[in-house]
């Protein structure tokens, strides 16, 4: 299935599920938990106040990949990104400059392992991983950071409770 079938299809757009595709267009679909989003939009927060003025932040990202559309959980584009782009697409033929993942239960660690290096092959600058606890990992295309490079005030764990 092209991407454009997928997000214009209309028994598709209420599922609960985060679909992606993979390399031979076939629908894989994820379930997203409640903290999940939490985590997803404290990122967002702190990828809003850090780069904003910089460039967009998104949540749901589709990126074209050797291996189908991948999904990225937030995504962070700079201004010269946006322009090359646009910013009306149903997905991005390269990656923003930082792309989020979630770790949620159905994910593997094979499974992030591929997305990150699929996200690195088109034009990933950081792949950044918080796993379900709120603790951060920064990578770029050599290896795991001690920060991120592009927003180093990024904290290293992310709090999602209510005091």
């Amino acid at each position: 299935m092209e991407w454009r079938e997928v997000v214009e299809n209309p028994s598709l757009k209420d599922l609960p599920f985060k679909i992606e595709t993979n390399e031979w267009g076939k629908i894989m679909m994820a379930p997203a938990s409640y903290t999940h989003g939490l985590y997803q939009g404290r990122i967002f927060e702190w990828l809003l106040r850090l780069g904003g003025d910089k460039g967009r932040v998104s949540t749901e990202c589709p990126i074209e990949t050797s291996k189908g559309t991948r999904v990225a959980d937030v995504a962070w584009a700079s201004t010269e990104f946006l322009k090359k782009h646009g910013v009306r697409r149903l997905s991005l033929p390269e990656s923003p400059e930082i792309v989020v993942e979630i770790e949620s239960a159905s994910n593997t660690s094979a499974e992030l392992e591929e997305k990150r290096q699929l996200y690195f092959e088109v034009g990933a600058r950081e792949f950044w991983l918080s796993d379900d606890d709120g603790n951060m990992r920064f990578f770029n295309p050599q290896g795991e950071l001690e920060r991120s490079e592009l927003f180093g005030e990024f904290p290293e764990h992310i709090d999602i409770e209510i005091e």
